[in-house]
């Protein structure tokens, strides 16, 4: 079995058409269809029900496919890991988060990274945290800054907590009070993030531990047109508070308890960081421990102790 064989396997998977997968992998029709049957061969079964209006995957074909693509990614690791052996002059990070993190934190880390490392091949995914936990899943993603608890996955990735950031209460015009109240959300129309939010559902669940659902006068949107929609006037919204401090709009943080979110780091767990990721994880928390010591942490944020790569846990 051969690397080639499989990457032609995966191409006509995804193509479903032998000529369309050939042209796709710059290879002749022919030779690409006698590299398909000498995987066939070697298998001892079809992978492709053949047709003149397409080509299906046979249930082996289904069965090797999540291999063949796992198998394929293994090896460009190994290509991508031997050739960042200099220094670090080449490489790759393909690092997610989510969008209230890339309109503030990120930035500053991809600067202080660049600065370092300026010949790595810097891949920003921007998502809410279960996309994100998917991509790391799917190896798409070698990190991201992800809000626990995520998706229930069948294999979670390894997280390492970082930060708590408060989540607070925007509003067009101030709140009588200098504290809010989950209850204060009670009958209110609220302007709601679209399903996927972290946000949307942590407060969905401090509305129902307090025993009411939420109203809303509007729902579905994404970070900037919560907050246009908040100072049209239509109602308040729960937002991060990294994201409050930047909106010009009257902010009300919550009684305590609080209401606050866990931020954390997050990769895969199968395969190890790249040198070049693990130079990243090292520049991000290098960067929140120097902002922690010269007290410029996100505003509504706070350093959480940070345990040895190895001793990070599951999300989920």
């Amino acid at each position: 079995m051969q690397l080639q064989q499989l990457a032609y396997f995966v191409a006509v998977a995804d193509a479903r058409h032998f000529t369309r997968a050939a042209e796709l992998s710059h290879v002749s029709q022919p030779s690409l269809s006698q590299q398909i049957r000498a995987l066939e061969r070697e298998l001892g079964a079809e992978l492709f029900h053949r047709s003149r209006s397409g080509t299906t995957l046979t249930d082996a074909g289904e069965a090797l496919l999540p291999l063949a693509r796992r198998i394929l990614a293994d090896a460009d690791s190994a290509r991508r890991a031997v050739a960042e052996t200099v220094q670090l002059r080449r490489g790759r990070v393909r690092f997610g988060a989510p969008p209230s993190l890339c309109a503030s934190l990120v930035p500053q880390v991809l600067r202080a990274y660049r600065a370092r490392h300026p010949g790595v091949d810097l891949r920003l995914t921007e998502g809410g945290s279960r996309d994100l936990v998917r991509d790391l899943e799917a190896g798409e993603l070698d990190l991201a800054l992800v809000i626990t608890p995520g998706s229930a996955a069948a294999d979670p990735p390894a997280v390492t907590p970082l930060l708590h950031e408060d989540l607070v209460l925007v509003s067009a015009a101030p709140l009588p009070r200098r504290r809010a109240r989950i209850t204060d959300l009670r009958d209110r129309g609220l302007v709601m993030f679209r399903e996927g939010y972290d946000v949307r559902e942590t407060t969905l669940a401090a509305c129902r531990a307090a025993g009411f659902e939420p109203s809303y006068a509007v729902e579905g949107g994404e970070m900037d047109a919560v907050l246009a929609a908040v100072r049209a006037g239509l109602g308040p919204a729960v937002v991060p508070g990294m994201v409050a401090a930047s909106a010009a709009l009257p902010s009300t943080p919550f009684a305590p308890p609080g209401l606050g979110r866990t931020i954390a780091l997050a990769h895969g767990r199968d395969l190890p960081l790249t040198r070049a990721a693990d130079a990243f994880r090292g520049t991000l928390l290098a960067y929140l421990r120097e902002a922690d010591r010269t007290d410029s942490l996100p505003p509504g944020t706070r350093l959480l102790p940070t345990p040895d790569p190895g001793g990070a846990a599951p999300i989920g």
